[in-house]
């Protein structure tokens, strides 16, 4: 497989839904939580359409999230760029591979939570939640470091494809 300089059209579109996707999730989760505190409570739950939002908008989600890694396994990613350290090498590395695990497990347990009624898995989602806004400010900050410090270019990775 030859290595591609950057990501397709395809990877580009589906790295910004999915964060927009995300960014509405975390935004719009007060109806879910309201929700769910209801039903622990054992009271009735009026139909609300951000619940549905934030339930659906998981599964999709996770859906294009699985779809990223299947076109990332058969086409490859971008090389670092040139003379990136070590050090930020592994950060980045460990950074997109906790990003898709993370994503992946809210989804899972966000949907044990509210299909399964699983308490745990809701607390669970709760503090990954917070992980994840962890990781996404990271993941942020590094490519802005990339752009302004570095000066290596590399956002323009997520607005064309290069190939």
């Amino acid at each position: 497989m030859a290595q591609p300089k950057g990501y397709s059209v395809t990877q580009i579109w589906l790295h910004w839904i999915v964060a927009v996707l995300i960014l509405l999730q975390f935004v719009l989760n007060d109806a879910v939580g309201a929700a769910w505190r209801a039903f622990v409570k054992g009271e009735e739950i009026a139909f609300n359409p951000l619940v549905a939002q934030h339930v659906f908008g998981g599964i999709l989600i996770l859906a294009l999230v699985v779809w990223r890694i299947a076109i990332r396994a058969r086409r490859g990613a971008p090389l670092p760029p040139e003379n990136e350290s070590a050090s930020l090498q592994m950060v980045a590395q460990a950074t997109h591979g906790l990003l898709y695990m993370l994503i992946i497990a809210l989804v899972v347990s966000g949907g044990l939570a509210w299909f399964g009624n699983i308490r745990a898995a809701a607390e669970t989602h709760e503090v990954m939640t917070t992980l994840l806004m962890i990781l996404v400010g990271l993941h942020v900050v590094g490519a802005l470091y990339h752009q302004f410090v570095l000066k290596t270019n590399l956002m323009v990775r997520m607005k064309r494809p290069l190939d």
